[in-house]
């Protein structure tokens, strides 16, 4: 769980660097939750921002957003023990909660193919954190597995039976 502390840092973390790209947004304490997976998610409030300024802090497909995310834990936790690091998501403007929902129902669709089949499914091109949470998503499905296959950036997340 996520100390008061590292939340703290991870906020400051965020606002520094929003601060440098001078955009008007911050994440203050309300922005700040620990979801069930323990991850801390830092969500930037999207009032001061334009509707330009919120696609560029996402990117084509969430890759800002998961380049700010990659920074922020990259540097929050550098040098630090596993069971000391804490993870950190990074949410604008209801795109993570979107995109979670969206690749539930990707997972979801997968297993029962390969159920419906018995052939392996390859999904479509995923970034490594998008794969880690169907990943995440399938681990309870006892009669299935999941693999990555593949190099980046055109490593792909497969789903098979056991």
């Amino acid at each position: 769980m996520a100390s008061v502390e590292q939340q703290r840092q991870g906020r400051e973390w965020l606002n520094q660097l929003l601060s440098l790209a001078t955009l008007p947004a911050a994440v203050d304490a309300d922005g700040v939750a620990i979801r069930e997976d323990e991850s801390c998610w830092l969500t930037i409030s999207s009032d001061a921002l334009s509707t330009k300024q919120i696609q560029a802090l996402q990117g084509d497909r969430g890759e800002v957003l998961d380049s700010i995310q990659y920074l922020l834990n990259t540097t929050l936790n550098m040098g630090k023990p596993e069971g000391e690091q804490q993870p950190f998501t990074v949410e604008l403007d209801g795109y993570r909660d979107r995109r979670q929902a969206e690749l539930l129902a990707l997972a979801e669709e997968a297993a029962a193919k390969v159920r419906e089949t018995g052939e392996e499914f390859e999904m479509v091109a995923l970034s490594a954190a998008e794969r880690r949470q169907v990943h995440t998503f399938l681990k309870d499905y006892e009669d299935l597995e999941t693999s990555s296959r593949g190099q980046e950036p055109d490593r792909r997340l497969v789903v098979r039976r056991k």
